[in-house]
């Protein structure tokens, strides 16, 4: 395993795992942790946040170790802004918990629970199993008591540590629980009458634990905290607290939480000052990007999500854009015509590894694409080309029976016998078409012949076309007609069928090709020419390309 430990990110940081563990004794279970906060949409990058514990815990699963992947739901945090798309009137529940606003749509118990419920789903789709955990029912429900009341006896400590990193108010920020009057609380409590977190602590008494606020609305208000929950801990306490209350061996996070001064590096120190624990291995990841991601629904410009993703690519080939890059990488996830470059490097890979080719690294990343330590992945039983079954349905519209006969027509030697041996890919390529193909881009197959164009072509152009549908008989497959479409310019330039291309010969394909697209699909350029072919069938083809029946047309008027 040594030669795939040497370029297998997974493996190396579940050896680091595996090591703290071990200095670690009594620790009953390796627990990889992950947080997500559900304010908004949970978009790709949050993603990110997931899967880099995900594949680490599926390494400790594999070697047989006992290994648990926490999901920690941070749906006790603030609403901080009403996300785009969304009613403006929610603006009234900012600053309340996420548990504490209603749910938009009115189909989920809250706020919290309407963002939750389709990143579950496409979860279940990725093959990544977690152990939730809701940070306000482990609030409200008194699961932190000791530790928000050690924390706040800790105040002073806590708020040197905090003070040897903290930003300088002239450049515009202030430290989260720093007070008008410069003392430190490290709580923040949600005001018992409106609910929202714009209070200010007046005071806190270590020996009864009495804590006593003002709120912005006008309340002023007391809690003992060794048996009352009016609040929670600010984030750079709670991380840490969370790390030695569930004895967390693995987390990754941003690389904004990476930098010095930021919250790993103050969760270090606090997690052993404070609750004499030690901070995990940790890895910062990068930012994930998206390209040509806007959908043409009204949605423009919301991040994507996993399940937009999923929409457009197979879950084992969003795994893999995931596990392929190292956690400090970027990642670009294609949702415009380079999805289907993604889909062929995939397929391209899938074939080196059937066929024995690929390199040793390479066949494990695909494995941790394809299959967990648990399940095994649903994959297309034929995967063709995905700009392939993209045109195809764009040419058909969709209409399942014409489809079929296509797809029969390009693998005479195994026809496809039925739709669902191509899927799920083909479901993923027509969603492609109907949600990032505008509407004046899709093809439009032409029910006449364009007799205008037709009378005006010059002799090269006539006879271009009447060797084009001559030969449309000859080899009726994608690659016959692919060598056909080709063939036609270097026949008219003298040249032999296999001659490499020049400027010359490119420049004559080209303009071919535009014309050819003029008269079947009214535009110069159109889904692959070989593929628009086999789909209209030799017969239509002949008759939107063929002039002398334009010309006798025109006769007769």
């Amino acid at each position: 395993m040594a030669e795939v430990d040497a370029g297998d990110w997974v493996a190396r940081v579940a050896d680091d795992v595996v090591a703290e563990w071990e200095r670690r004794p009594g620790t009953p279970v390796l627990v990889c942790a992950s947080g997500i906060s559900p304010s908004g949409p949970i978009h790709l990058g949050n993603l990110r946040e997931i899967m880099v514990q995900h594949f680490v815990a599926d390494e400790l699963g594999r070697r047989g170790l006992p290994s648990r992947h926490l999901l920690s739901w941070d749906d006790y945090d603030r609403l901080r802004k009403v996300p785009a798309g969304v009613d403006p009137s929610f603006a009234e529940y900012v600053g309340r918990p996420l548990t504490g606003v209603p749910d938009p749509c009115g189909k989920h118990e809250n706020w919290a629970e309407h963002f939750k419920a389709p990143f579950r789903a496409a979860l279940r789709q990725l093959g990544v199993v977690v152990d939730e955990i809701s940070q306000t029912a482990m609030y409200t429900g008194g699961r932190y008591r000791e530790q928000v009341v050690t924390a706040m006896r800790a105040r002073e400590l806590i708020g040197s540590v905090l003070g040897r990193y903290r930003t300088k108010v002239d450049q515009g920020e202030s430290e989260e629980g720093l007070t008008a009057d410069d003392s430190y609380y490290p709580y923040k409590v949600y005001c018992a009458v409106c609910r929202r977190d714009d209070t200010t602590i007046v005071s806190f008494d270590d020996e009864t634990t009495e804590i006593r606020y003002t709120c912005v609305c006008g309340h002023s208000d007391h809690a003992w905290l060794d048996r009352q929950d009016p609040g929670k801990l600010v984030w750079k306490v709670d991380w840490p607290m969370r790390w030695a209350y569930e004895q967390v061996l693995f987390e990754a996070a941003g690389v904004d939480h990476s930098s010095p001064g930021s919250s790993y590096t103050v969760g270090g120190e606090v997690v052993d000052r404070v609750y004499g624990g030690k901070a995990p291995v940790y890895r910062g990841y990068s930012f994930v990007g998206t390209k040509g991601a806007a959908k043409l629904s009204g949605s423009a410009g919301a991040a994507p999500t996993p399940d937009d993703a999923l929409r457009i690519l197979e879950p084992a080939l969003v795994r893999w854009l995931y596990v392929r890059r190292r956690p400090n990488q970027s990642i670009t996830v294609a949702f415009d015509q380079e999805v289907s470059r993604l889909y062929d490097e995939w397929d391209a890979l899938v074939g080196r590894v059937r066929a024995g080719t690929a390199s040793e690294v390479d066949a494990v990343v695909l494995d941790r694409s394809l299959r967990t330590a648990e399940v095994e992945l649903p994959q297309t039983g034929r995967p063709m080309s995905f700009r392939t079954l993209a045109s195809v349905y764009d040419i058909t519209a969709g209409t399942e029976e014409q489809t079929l006969r296509i797809l029969r027509d390009m693998t005479p030697q195994e026809p496809v016998g039925s739709l669902d041996e191509v899927r799920p890919r083909l479901d993923r390529a027509a969603d492609w078409v109907a949600t990032h193909v505008a509407p004046a881009e899709r093809t439009q197959v032409r029910t006449e012949p364009d007799r205008e164009l037709l009378a005006s072509l010059d002799p090269v152009q006539r006879e271009g076309l009447r060797l084009l549908a001559e030969g449309l008989t000859e080899d009726w497959t994608l690659d016959g007609l692919t060598t056909l479409v080709y063939g036609v310019p270097k026949q008219q330039l003298g040249l032999p069928l296999d001659t490499a291309p020049t400027p010359e010969l490119r420049a004559a394909q080209r303009a071919f090709f535009s014309l050819v697209y003029r008269l079947l699909v009214h535009r110069d350029t159109g889904p692959r020419l070989p593929t628009l072919l086999l789909a209209l069938g030799a017969d239509q083809v002949r008759a939107l390309l063929t002039p002398q029946e334009a010309d006798a047309t025109a006769g007769r008027g």
